[in-house]
């Protein structure tokens, strides 16, 4: 297979209902989902920059930096939270909670292979 053919087959896939999409974006909720969105991946992939650089360059650990990046990414988390009219404590609780039901009190492989998704979701809706 070459490019061309690669983009071709590729793009074919693409979601091009751009009128619909277009509508979607219009709304404020999905305006500052998307934007929470954005920053997250952009935080996080400054974290790991930061980490690579430390990691396989061998720069120092930038913990001032990370902690930083760490509070950029919970500035978008707190914008999704009020969007979604969440509160931290809750969704923290909801976490811990899903945790404990997919590996009790500890992890461990087989409990991360064999996840009872049913029981999880169910703890997710209650929130």
């Amino acid at each position: 297979m070459d490019t061309k053919e690669y983009v071709s087959l590729a793009t074919k896939t693409e979601s091009r209902n751009f009128d619909e999409i277009g509508k979607r974006l219009t709304t404020v909720q999905n305006q500052r989902l998307l934007h929470a969105g954005i920053g997250l991946a952009t935080e996080a992939g400054e974290f790991l920059d930061a980490l690579k650089k430390h990691i396989f360059y061998g720069k120092d650990l930038d913990t001032t930096n990370l902690s930083e990046e760490m509070g950029d990414i919970f500035w978008y988390c707190a914008l999704i939270a009020d969007e979604l009219g969440v509160d931290f404590s809750t969704v923290m609780q909801t976490n811990i909670d899903k945790l404990r039901a997919r590996y009790g009190e500890k992890f461990s492989e087989d409990k991360a292979e064999h996840r009872n998704l049913e029981k999880e979701r169910q703890i997710l809706e209650r929130q």
